[in-house]
């Protein structure tokens, strides 16, 4: 009976034992899963269009050259030959006079139109009707400085080469633009699963970091978190 007694007293306290341990457990796995989803920064809308099919290049739409016009020298009339008249008899012996020659004016040249000296823009190997280097639709938050972050998407689209733009491959690329325009903390958010892909993407990051400049002075923020999607399918 004591044995008994002894047991049934026991059985509470272990068993809530047991229960705060477990909950304690969950808690600690829960504060884990949290630590682990990382909150990403929100998705910027982007909306830029490639300039006509050709490599890509920053630069101006310039119109396809058209052949100088052949400039044909106007043809004189031809001389009708003299109608023969009698022979008169000069009253007086006073010479003739010689008629002027006339000189036929030469044709005038079209000025030349000067050749402008920036490059030509060139909008990959598809292009477009616009004057980017590529063409990028992304939906997503309005952006207060859009010439700023189009020139980011500009600077990557112009280093992003892969070998294989059709297989289908994506990565993701978290990188932090600071007050001066240095860019640190380059990690991949998701991977392609290929190692040339990511090679080519963690590449052209850091190869653009130098060309997106300082930060607006309109932007308070002194860091500003940058999720770049490199997917052939948007950068077209």
């Amino acid at each position: 009976m004591r044995a008994a007694r002894q047991s049934s007293h026991l059985g509470g306290p272990l068993g809530m034992s047991v229960a705060l341990h477990l909950s304690i457990l969950a808690l600690a796995f829960v504060a884990y899963r949290d630590s682990k989803s990382e909150a990403l920064p929100p998705f910027y809308r982007v909306d830029i269009v490639a300039a006509p099919k050709g490599e890509r290049a920053i630069g101006e739409v310039k119109p396809p050259e058209a052949e100088p016009e052949k400039v044909t020298p106007p043809v004189a009339p031809p001389i009708a030959p003299p109608t023969p008249r009698e022979k008169a008899i000069p009253l007086t012996k006073t010479p003739p006079k010689k008629a002027a020659a006339r000189a036929t004016p030469a044709p005038t040249a079209p000025a030349a139109v000067p050749k402008s000296a920036a490059p030509k823009a060139g909008g990959g190997p598809i292009g477009d009707v616009g004057t980017d280097v590529a063409t990028v639709h992304i939906e997503g938050v309005e952006f207060p400085f859009p010439g700023y972050l189009n020139n980011i998407v500009r600077q990557i689209a112009l280093r992003f080469n892969p070998s294989d733009p059709n297989s289908g491959r994506s990565a993701d690329v978290m990188f932090l633009i600071h007050r001066n325009g240095e860019i640190t903390n380059v990690r991949f958010v998701k991977k392609s699963g290929s190692y040339a892909f990511d090679l080519e993407a963690q590449g052209a990051i850091e190869q653009a970091g130098p060309y997106f400049g300082p930060l607006p002075q309109g932007f308070h923020d002194d860091v500003l978190p940058v999720v770049f999607s490199f997917d052939p399918r948007l950068i077209r």
